[in-house]
C-alpha cells in the first residue's frame, strides 16, 4: 500500500511503525506541518496498561519509550493546608518532545518517509494514496474540508485551563485546590523526567477573570500563579514557554466527537476522531490505541473499506467508558465547590471517584460513606457498579425533560 500519514503526532508515528512491521513494502510518508522538533506541551501520561500493549506490538519502541520516562505510584492532594497521599498504580511521564523524538527514529529506522514544514489540507496533495490517514489533532484540516460528512461536533467546556511546566521534581501525581477571594483554582502536576514536570492550572471563568488571569501578562500570570502554588512548588519556578517565542494561552477543552471516521480511503485517527478530558490523562493512550487498532484492521487480502469499518466499530466500542469517565471528570471539577467542604481525606477519596456516573446525583458525604461501606463487600461494589449508570441515566433523563 501507498499510505500518507497527515500528521506527525504519537497517533501518526505509531501507525506507520506499525505498518511498516506489518509489511515493509508498504510505501508510507509522515507528513507534519511544523518543522523536525518542534512541539508544542509538556509531558504526556501513561500507565502500565499501555506499555504492556506497546511491548506486544513494537518492543523496541516500548523500551526505547521506558527508558526516558519518569515513574510513580502514588497520588498528593494539597487542600489548602492539609497534605494527603493515597497509593495507585503504576504510571508514568515523558516529555512529548522525547516521545515524538524516539517514534520519529524508529519510523525512520523501518524505512518511513518522514517530511517536515508542509501542511496538508486536501487529499488533492498526496496523490496515488491507496490510504490517507488523518492524524492531524483537533483541529484537523483534512476533516474540516469534509466537515458535514464526517459530522464533528465540539462541546467547549467552561474552565479555564493553561499548560505550564516546572522544574520542581514531583515524586508523585499532585493535586492542589487553592481558595483565593475569587474562588477556587487548581493545579495538576506530574513529573516527565528528572527534572522536568508538567503543571497544568485550572479555575472557573470567575476565578480566572477575578484573579485578573484574563489580561495578566506571562510574567505576571507565573508569579502570581508561583505564590498560589507556594506550598506544592516549594520555591521551584513555573515555566510558560515550552517552544521559544510562544506563550502557552489559557484555553477552554473542546471535547470532539465525529458521526463517522472514514470517507473513502480517509480515516480519522487520534484527536482528529476524539479528543477526552485531560483530567484523566487518556488522551495519548487512546491515540496510540487507535494506531493499534487501525494497523490491525488492515489485514492483507482485506478490501480498505471494511478495514476501515471494523477499525471504526472496535474503537468506538473501546472508548465509550473512557469518554464517560473524562465526561464525568470534567464535571467534578466544574463543580468544585460542591466537594470542598469535606475533610481532606473524604475529598480526596471523591476526587479518585470523579469518573462515576452516580456521585454527581448523591451528596457527597453520603456517597463517601456508600463507597467506604461498599469496599468493605465485593458485592456490595458488584451493585455499585451495576446501579450506577443506571440512576444516573434516570436522573438525568429527568432533569433534561424538566429543563
Amino acid at each position: 500500500m501507498k499510505i500518507a500519514c497527515v500528521g506527525g503526532g504519537p497517533a501518526g508515528l505509531y501507525f506507520s511503525i506499525l505498518m511498516k512491521r506489518q509489511d515493509p513494502s508498504h510505501d508510507i510518508t509522515v507528513h507534519e506541518r511544523n518543522p523536525r522538533g518542534s512541539t508544542y506541551g509538556w509531558g504526556v501520561t501513561c500507565w502500565r496498561g499501555l506499555i504492556d500493549k506497546l511491548h506486544e506490538n513494537d518492543p523496541e519502541t516500548a523500551l526505547a519509550i521506558g527508558a526516558g520516562a519518569a515513574r510513580w505510584d502514588r497520588g498528593t492532594a494539597y487542600v489548602r493546608d492539609d497534605v494527603t497521599v493515597r497509593e495507585g498504580d503504576e504510571a508514568l511521564g515523558i516529555g512529548r518532545h522525547n516521545l515524538l523524538a524516539v517514534l520519529a527514529e524508529r519510523a525512520e529506522s523501518l524505512g518511513v518517509r518522514l517530511e517536515f514544514g508542509r501542511e496538508i489540507t486536501d487529499e488533492s496533495a498526496v496523490p496515488g494514496a491507496d490510504l490517507i490517514v488523518a492524524a492531524d489533532g483537533v483541529n484537523s484540516a483534512l476533516r474540516e474540508t469534509h466537515a458535514d460528512h464526517f459530522g464533528s461536533r465540539i462541546r467547549v467546556g467552561d474552565n479555564k485551563y493553561i499548560w505550564l511546566g516546572t522544574d520542581k521534581p514531583f515524586a508523585s501525581f499532585t493535586f492542589a485546590f487553592v481558595e483565593s477571594a475569587h474562588g477556587w483554582i487548581w493545579c495538576y502536576g506530574y513529573p516527565f523526567s528528572e527534572d522536568r514536570a508538567t503543571f497544568l492550572v485550572e479555575c472557573s471563568p470567575r476565578t480566572w477573570a477575578g484573579l485578573g488571569l484574563d489580561r495578566a501578562s506571562e510574567t505576571d500570570t507565573l508569579a502570581l500563579l508561583e505564590r498560589l502554588f507556594a506550598g506544592p512548588l516549594d520555591g521551584y519556578r513555573l515555566i510558560g514557554r515550552a517552544q521559544p517565542g510562544v506563550a502557552a494561552p489559557w484555553l477552554n477543552f473542546r471535547t470532539l466527537t465525529n458521526r463517522t471516521w472514514s470517507r473513502g480511503n480517509l480515516v480519522l485517527l487520534g484527536d482528529a476522531a476524539h479528543t477526552t478530558h485531560y483530567s484523566i490523562g487518556a488522551g495519548t493512550t487512546l491515540a496510540l490505541e487507535d494506531a493499534i487498532a487501525l494497523a490491525g484492521a488492515l489485514r492483507p487480502g482485506d478490501g480498505t473499506a471494511p478495514a476501515l469499518a471494523r477499525y471504526e466499530r472496535e474503537r468506538r466500542s473501546a472508548i465509550l467508558p473512557m469518554q464517560s469517565a473524562a465526561r464525568y471528570s470534567a464535571q467534578w471539577f466544574e463543580n468544585l465547590p460542591r466537594y470542598m467542604g469535606l475533610a481532606p481525606e473524604e475529598m480526596f477519596a471523591l476526587l479518585g471517584q470523579r469518573h462515576s456516573p452516580l456521585l454527581p446525583y448523591v451528596p457527597p458525604q453520603l456517597y463517601y460513606r456508600i463507597d467506604r461501606t461498599a469496599e468493605q463487600s465485593e458485592a456490595l461494589r458488584r451493585l455499585k457498579r451495576w446501579l450506577g449508570p443506571r440512576v444516573a441515566g434516570t436522573l438525568h433523563a429527568r432533569s433534561r425533560s424538566s429543563a
